[in-house]
């Protein structure tokens, strides 16, 4: 595709391992193995995955049921190398212990906590924008940056560490995130795991292993600094907040030691992954379309000048909030939400069975003609001017880049200033350009990324 996506934005994705496109999302399931697609009422169908049937739901207003009621669709039982990777964790827990875990999460992840949190997310920016100096009118590949950039600030904003100290965990997630992508469509007789182990099966738990020893010293040294400064606190970031409830006296409010290490997992995960996606696409759309580069730009000068922004600031970017939900719609990070009728229930004119998956493909739902128009697959950031229920012409559901209702995600408030900081201290520093050697390869591996980076020039200011 390369610069010829300045026509138009269909996100064509890319399995991993192939040199050739796969599927076109209006056509998902019809060429992977394994699946056979019926057709029902509207843009809904059927499939199956193995013995396991799939409800897939493209209309915002059945997506908007399903993931408003969590009760009567939860969270599936996630097995494979999901588990490896985020264990019993918030993202994949159910019940009461996912409401547990969710209100210490909301604690952390909002409201003042999260001002405090932007001094450094501006410090690990500061560091990124140190190292391009050295490439200022070369060559640089940002999705490579922005992993770091991403790594750095969830280490110091929820763990008091940087990222050269979580940086063996992070290879340990990114190796098993590969296992993961290249299983992902594997049919597998259900305990059979637990009989024939895989090549693929020994190194996922030789890698969770490994992570579990390294976020339990990471525990060990937060307990240890708690003791010599003699004072009954862990801190009041992630970590110190899930270790305080380990240590809780009230068993009701209580975590046990292996749900504190699956939720540093899941954080480590969550926290960096999805903001890198749509950090590396807004950063692919801006070098394209230089008029809104230099719209945001200007808007930031103007409301920042030279100096770092603060977070009232922050609130008042509307022409990179326009960018950023648009990146967001055209590059949605995470592809596909997955629940499960636990219950036979009516969805809309559909009579849905007890132990069937639903999936909304929200690639799909942010890429319907139906609702975005005809120009679906254009960059055109005007489409959010006067907020997200205009854009969507009232159908709310219909953008969900973080999901929707009780369980969307915890750090969208986070994820969003932190990438609204890091754009803004890149415009205030630099034009960019597409580099020629850039090839449009987007893949699925827990976000959507490059599969070959993101080439770009940059131009001091």
């Amino acid at each position: 595709m390369g610069h010829c996506l300045q026509e138009g934005h269909l996100l064509i994705l890319r399995h991993p391992k192939s040199q050739m496109p796969s599927i076109n999302i209006k056509n998902i399931g019809s060429k992977i193995s394994r699946e056979v697609l019926v057709a029902l009422e509207g843009n809904n169908c059927v499939s199956w995955l193995g013995p396991r049937p799939q409800l897939i739901v493209t209309e915002p207003n059945l997506v908007k049921e399903i993931l408003n009621k969590d009760e009567l669709y939860p969270k599936p039982e996630f097995e494979s190398y999901l588990k490896n990777l985020f264990g019993d964790g918030l993202v994949t827990t159910r019940g009461e212990k996912w409401f547990r875990q969710r209100k210490l999460a909301n604690h952390t992840f909002h409201g003042d906590n999260l001002k405090v949190m932007i001094p450094a997310m501006i410090a690990s920016a500061e560091m990124m924008l140190e190292r391009w100096r050295q490439h200022e009118s070369k060559e640089i590949d940002v999705y490579i940056e922005f992993k770091l950039l991403t790594s750095e600030i969830i280490s110091r904003t929820a763990f008091g560490s940087s990222y050269l100290e979580g940086k063996h965990i992070f290879d340990l997630l990114s190796r098993l995130i590969l296992i993961l992508s290249r299983n992902n469509y594997q049919v597998r007789i259900p305990g059979l795991k637990k009989i024939i182990k895989t090549k693929d099966d020994i190194e996922a738990d030789r890698l969770e292993h490994g992570m579990r020893d390294s976020i339990l010293k990471m525990i060990k040294k937060r307990e240890e600094e708690a003791k010599m400064r003699e004072v009954d606190s862990y801190g009041s970031d992630y970590l110190g907040v899930l270790i305080k409830a380990n240590r809780d006296v009230d068993k009701t409010k209580q975590i046990s030691i292996d749900d504190l290490v699956d939720e540093c997992k899941t954080f480590y995960i969550a926290g960096h992954e999805t903001t890198t996606s749509s950090l590396t696409w807004s950063v692919l759309l801006l070098a394209m379309h230089r008029d809104w580069q230099e719209k945001a730009r200007k808007e930031v000068l103007e409301l920042f000048g030279q100096r770092n922004p603060t977070s009232d600031e922050i609130s008042r970017l509307k022409i990179m909030n326009m960018i950023v939900n648009e990146t967001l719609r055209l590059y949605t990070p995470i592809t596909t939400l997955i629940r499960e009728v636990q219950k036979g229930t009516k969805l809309g004119k559909l009579i849905a069975p007890a132990r069937m998956d639903v999936l909304i493909p929200t690639l799909a739902v942010h890429h319907d003609p139906e609702i975005w128009g005809e120009d679906v697959h254009l960059f055109k950031p005007e489409r959010f001017a006067e907020g997200v229920a205009k854009a969507t012409r009232n159908n709310i559901a219909a953008f969900c880049p973080f999901g929707l209702g009780p369980r969307n995600c915890v750090g969208m408030n986070f994820a969003m200033t932190e990438t609204k900081i890091a754009l803004s201290m890149i415009l205030q520093r630099y034009r960019f350009t597409l580099s020629p050697s850039y090839v449009h390869s987007p893949i699925v591996l827990i976000a959507v990324c490059p599969q070959s980076g993101l080439q770009i020039t940059l131009q001091p200011l």
